[in-house]
């Protein structure tokens, strides 16, 4: 082998190598530019998810963000939002305010013991009933079955004070009222199916169509601030309230002898 070739075949050998470490050099960039890239957007996917989770939890919740909107009050109402619910003749003298959380178990024995006594003093016209919801027992679990039963006992009053007197009285029943620890009636379906036994609510589109939609969610927003707002002094339920004055002192009145008691005392004083 000549010199000259000896020395094209060095230069060819070093031109070879420069060309192979300039490919590596240029793979090794484009990896680095890949695991940065890859790395900016794993960071900025993350704040997103730490953003969206924040926003998440800063977003009210469905009930919670009512509380400002319009109020769609049902039939037989009257007052702010239609919040003062009032059954009885005109000719009844005096007014029996109840307190009532449609989740709460006392209230369900009240009405298995005592209801069909105060529905009859109610058609009797020994006193009219006014009604007022209260939903504190879902801040109890995080829950929605007292505010959702309120919504749909407001579709019941939409159709008659009949019909809602009759649902109440089917919600709290022992056959329908839920343990306290049961979320049941944040279950539209649930709340229909109970519907259905009572005769004015029993496959009536309106009112299902009413539940379904939540036409009176804000309606029972509206309505448990006026427990939470009450003057009466009432903090549990049941509370019996005629003349601006409790009438069972933080005691159930769960008899029929109980309660006839201390409403007939009332009326006379």
């Amino acid at each position: 082998m000549s010199k000259r070739n000896s020395q094209a075949a060095k230069n060819a050998a070093r031109e070879r190598l420069r060309l192979e470490r300039e490919k590596q050099a240029k793979r090794a960039k484009v990896k680095r530019q890949v695991i940065v890239a890859c790395s900016v957007v794993a960071v900025l996917a993350a704040a997103g998810g730490i953003g969206y989770a924040v926003v998440q939890a800063n977003k009210p919740s469905y009930w919670k963000g009512l509380e400002d909107a319009k109020v769609v009050t049902p039939a037989n109402t009257t007052g702010t939002k239609g919040t003062t619910v009032v059954i009885g003749k005109d000719t009844a003298k005096k007014t029996l305010k109840i307190y009532e959380d449609p989740r709460c178990p006392v209230c369900a024995v009240f009405e298995q013991t005592v209801g069909s006594t105060v529905k009859k003093d109610i058609d009797d016209g020994k006193f009219k009933f006014q009604y007022v919801g209260a939903t504190f027992l879902d801040n109890k679990d995080n829950g929605e079955g007292s505010k959702n039963a309120l919504s749909a006992l407001g579709a019941a009053l939409n159709v008659s004070p009949e019909a809602f007197l009759d649902y109440k009285s089917a919600l709290y029943s022992t056959k329908w009222h839920p343990d306290e620890s049961v979320d049941k009636f944040k279950d539209d379906s649930y709340l229909i199916k109970v519907a259905d036994t009572v005769p004015a609510l029993k496959g009536n589109a309106k009112f299902q169509d009413a539940v379904k939609k939540g036409t009176y969610d804000a309606w029972a927003v509206a309505m448990s601030k006026t427990f939470d707002d009450n003057k009466d002094g009432v903090t549990g339920t049941p509370g019996f309230v005629m003349d601006g004055k409790q009438l069972n002192n933080g005691t159930p009145l769960l008899t029929v002898a109980d309660f006839n008691k201390v409403v007939d005392a009332a009326l006379k004083g």
